[in-house]
């Protein structure tokens, strides 16, 4: 009997990439929330005016290099009994600087599709319909606001990478590297 396909879908920034300040990210988030009004579906700030897109376009630049885990993921990547998509709540005007980091972690040799929030919906909403869509087993997020929504909104296993600063919050399927989600993921196999 064929085992089934594995699909996991993976955040970009603070996952694939590393970026040593999203340990601030529950500051930076309550500065951010300050300033929307909260409704039921706009909880994530949107940048709509050229100044502070600028200032997100440089704040993305802290995820400045690939996590080391990513040749686990890699390696991973190579066992047919799993299909690695990447998955990102970035904005379509965050394009480029995507597509360039794409072609700096050789994408193609791991991920069997990859989509940008282009068209700018709340990253937990653009991040459930690609996982409904996908019909994906599990997901891994490091924001835990998202794994809260995508908890609500979805019936995948989402498993955080959380941090230093985080990791007193409890949650069963809790991960402080991308080397540790690797061998939680080849249980699954």
């Amino acid at each position: 009997m064929r085992k089934k396909m594995i699909k996991v879908g993976f955040d970009l920034d603070g996952v694939i990439l590393y970026n040593p300040i999203r340990i601030f990210r529950a500051l930076v988030s309550d500065i951010f929330k300050a300033k929307i009004k909260k409704t039921k579906d706009r909880k994530f700030f949107i940048p709509q005016a050229e100044p502070t897109k600028f200032i997100w376009k440089i704040l993305h630049k802290t995820s400045f290099m690939a996590n080391p885990g990513l040749e686990d993921i890699k390696k991973l990547s190579k066992n047919n009994r799993f299909r690695f998509y990447l998955i990102t709540g970035r904005y379509g005007f965050l394009k480029d600087d995507f597509e360039d980091w794409l072609k700096r972690i050789k994408s193609n040799e791991i991920f069997y599709k990859v989509f940008l929030n282009a068209d700018n919906l709340q990253p937990p909403e653009f991040k459930s319909i690609m996982i409904r869509k996908l019909k994906l087993d599990a997901y891994v997020e490091d924001n835990f606001d998202i794994v809260k929504e995508l908890n609500k909104n979805t019936k995948v296993k989402v498993l955080w990478m959380t941090n230093i600063v985080d990791k007193k919050i409890s949650y069963p399927l809790k991960f402080l590297s991308l080397k540790e989600v690797c061998q939680f993921l080849k249980t699954l196999a």
